[in-house]
């Protein structure tokens, strides 16, 4: 299984277009307005040429998260899941009770979070994470992030499962927007690129995936995207990725979504990054 790259290969450090206009806000402003760790989270795939038209004229109504004077930054994540894919699969099928897990990189600061998603009955995701110490491995469980997913799960009553294995990595770009009203928290993601063992799959790049994190019901940002004919997409990166990689996979709740954004799987271009196998 292919781990993080220090460096991933990816489209140039910029943020889409059409944002240079919005206030800059800092970490720690974004956490303070819309942290959203419980919440509900819709997903839009949408050309990057729309962008500049979804915040035209927002500039006193929406802030862009910027660190040392960037707006886009890196991302990998590597997804643990059991040996015969139960995260995916119940992803696949709609459980009303779910989980998924990953380590996730924040290549730019040099952070790594440990996160347990958790999906429940009534759609709202909740996120609970821990930061791992430098150097911690981010394919496997230690006794420490072991502990942490089974008290997570437990507090859900679910069943911790015996063994997880990494599945696939995701690396992308991501430019977080934050509505100052405290409203929403908009994430646009894009050159994303997805890997299992010696094979990669892209996200075609003119196209990015949306994703709008609120408490509340449709979002300012919302009914602008209905207003230019967007609407709400089934697409999860993990999900999409996977069952691109993996032709005997049964995608078809993703099917639609990942044939307008995603190209057709190749070899890694890049074979240093990559481990053969599972």
């Amino acid at each position: 299984m292919r781990t993080p790259s220090p460096t991933p290969v990816l489209s140039p450090a910029t943020a889409p277009s059409g944002l240079d206009r919005l206030h800059p806000v800092s970490l720690a402003e974004i956490n303070d307005r819309a942290a959203l760790v419980t919440r509900t989270c819709r997903k839009y795939l949408l050309p990057a040429d729309l962008v500049p038209a979804l915040f035209d004229g927002a500039e006193d109504a929406f802030g862009v998260l910027e660190i040392d004077g960037r707006t886009s930054f890196l991302y990998s994540s590597t997804y643990l899941d059991t040996p015969d894919l139960r995260t995916f699969h119940d992803h696949r099928q709609g459980r009303r009770l779910r989980y998924k897990v990953r380590t996730r990189s924040y290549v730019d600061t040099g952070t790594t979070m440990f996160e347990v998603k958790l999906k429940g009955a009534r759609g709202i995701t909740d996120k609970v994470r821990v930061e791992l110490p430098p150097g911690s491995p981010v394919d496997r469980l230690t006794w420490r992030t072991r502990d942490f997913l089974d008290r997570s799960l437990s507090r859900c009553r679910l069943a911790p499962p015996d063994v997880l294995r990494p599945s696939a990595v995701t690396d992308y770009r991501r430019t977080t927007v934050v509505a100052l009203s405290c409203e929403e928290r908009v994430t646009i993601d894009h050159g994303l690129v997805g890997y299992r063992g010696d094979w990669e799959v892209r996200m075609r790049p003119n196209v990015v995936l949306l994703e709008v994190k609120t408490r509340g019901g449709l979002t300012t940002t919302e009914r602008r995207l209905h207003a230019l004919g967007v609407r709400e997409a089934r697409f999860s990166k993990y999900a999409a990725a996977l069952a691109a990689l993996e032709p005997d996979l049964r995608g078809n709740r993703w099917h639609r979504a990942m044939g307008h954004c995603m190209d057709h799987p190749s070899r890694v271009r890049h074979p240093k990054d990559a481990v053969a196998g599972d």
